[in-house]
C-alpha cells in the first residue's frame, strides 16, 4: 500500500499524522526544483496533463506538484509555504477541513490543492465570502497559476452577460463569491438548453471561511427574485414587522460577521403577524427570505455608512473604498436554512 494509500485510509485520528507524514517527501524535491529554469519549472504543467492523459491520478501527483508550487510561489509571489502550509493543502486535496490559524496563510494554502486539481482541466471553483476577496485572490494567488500555465477566472456580481460567465468557468481555476455560484447554478437549471448554461461542472471546490458560507449565511434561501413590485411590497410589510422584534430575545446579531439569526419565539411572532402555520413551509413565497433581509436592514446596514440618500434614491456605499457604487443592488441568500434554534 502506497503513502497516498494509506491517507486516504485513515482514521480520524490518524488524518494529521498522515498528512504530516507527505512533508518530507515534498521537502525531498526543494533543491531538485531549485535548480530548474523558470521555463523548465514551467514545462512541469505540460508534464503532469500528459501523465494524466496517460492514466496517472492527481494523488500521485501529489507530492511532485505540491514542489513545483512551492518553488513557482517563491518565485512569483516571494512567499515559500511552510511546512504547516503543506499539510493543510493536502487535507484541502483530500476533501478534509483545514483549520489554519490566523497568520498560518490561509491564502496561499489554497493554491496547493487548486494547482493540482487544475491540471485536469475541468474546472476548480474557489469560493469566498465576497467579491472583494474573490478580485484580490483571483489578481494575486491567480498571478501563481497564470505563471504555471493554468487559466484563471472570476465570477461577481455586476457581470451577468452569459458569454462572459462561460468564458469564466471554461477556465482552469475559477474564484467567486458563494453567492454568484449559487446563483448561476440556479440559473443553470433554470435554461432553456444545455448550450444556455454557463458553469460546465462542479468537480472540486474550495470554501473559504466554511464556517461563515455553510453555516452562518446558510440560513436563509437562495432565490431568484420575482416581480419588483411584489418584492417592494414584502420588503415593507417585512420592515414593519421586524421593528416589533427585540434582539437577543427574538434573533441574535454577529457585528463581526455580520450576520442576523432568527430564534424561535422572533420566528412565532412573525408568523402570527403573517398568518401563517410554518414560515419555513412558505419557501416559494420568498417569506424566510425577506424576514432575513428585514432583520439584516435592522441591524446590519447603517445609513450614511453602508448607504446614503441622495435625491431620494438609496446609494450603497463600498465598505472598502466608501465611495458611492452607482446602479448597484444588494443581494441576499443562500441555501435553503433550518428552523432556527430555540433563544
Amino acid at each position: 500500500m502506497g503513502v497516498l494509500d494509506k491517507i486516504l485510509r485513515a482514521g480520524e485520528g490518524r488524518k494529521v499524522k498522515a498528512i504530516q507524514s507527505l512533508v518530507p517527501d515534498i521537502n525531498a524535491l526543494e533543491p531538485e526544483m531549485e535548480q530548474l529554469s523558470d521555463d523548465a519549472l514551467k514545462a512541469m504543467t505540460g508534464e503532469f496533463r500528459q501523465r494524466l492523459d496517460n492514466g496517472a491520478a492527481l494523488d500521485d501527483l501529489l507530492i511532485e506538484a505540491f514542489a513545483v508550487v512551492r518553488e513557482a510561489g517563491r518565485r512569483v509571489l516571494g512567499q515559500r509555504h511552510y511546512d504547516v502550509q503543506l499539510q493543510g493543502g493536502a487535507a484541502l486535496h483530500f476533501g478534509w477541513i483545514a483549520e489554519m490559524k490566523t497568520g498560518e496563510g490561509k491564502t496561499l494554502v489554497s493554491t496547493l490543492p487548486v494547482y493540482l486539481n487544475g491540471l485536469a482541466g475541468r474546472g476548480v471553483h474557489l469560493i469566498t465570502v465576497n467579491d472583494y476577496l474573490a478580485s484580490r485572490d483571483a489578481e494575486w494567488m491567480g498571478a501563481l497559476h497564470r505563471w504555471l500555465g493554468l487559466s484563471v477566472g472570476l465570477v461577481v456580481p455586476g457581470r451577468y452577460d452569459p458569454g462572459h460567465k462561460r468564458a469564466q468557468y471554461a477556465c482552469d481555476v475559477t474564484y467567486g463569491t458563494n453567492n454568484e455560484f449559487g446563483f448561476d447554478y440556479l440559473r443553470d437549471n433554470m435554461a432553456m438548453t444545455a448550450a444556455d448554461r454557463v458553469q460546465r461542472g462542479h468537480p472540486y471546490a474550495i470554501v473559504d471561511e466554511v464556517d461563515s458560507i455553510l453555516v452562518d449565511e446558510a440560513r436563509t434561501p437562495l432565490i431568484i427574485s420575482g416581480r419588483v413590485s411584489d418584492a417592494a411590497k414584502l420588503y415593507y410589510k417585512f420592515a414593519s414587522i421586524v421593528r416589533g422584534l427585540d434582539r437577543d430575545d427574538d434573533y441574535e446579531v454577529d457585528e463581526e460577521k455580520r450576520t442576523v439569526a432568527p430564534l424561535e419565539p422572533g420566528v412565532e411572532k412573525v408568523e402570527r403577524a403573517l398568518g401563517v402555520e410554518n414560515l419555513y413551509d412558505e419557501v416559494s413565497q420568498n417569506l424566510v427570505h425577506q424576514f432575513q433581509a428585514a432583520l439584516k436592514a435592522k441591524e446590519l446596514f447603517k445609513r450614511d455608512k453602508d448607504y446614503v440618500i441622495q435625491h431620494g434614491e438609496v446609494k450603497i456605499v463600498d465598505e472598502f473604498t466608501g465611495r458611492i457604487l452607482e446602479g448597484r443592488r444588494w443581494s441576499e441568500g443562500c441555501t435553503r436554512p433550518s428552523r432556527p434554534r430555540r433563544g
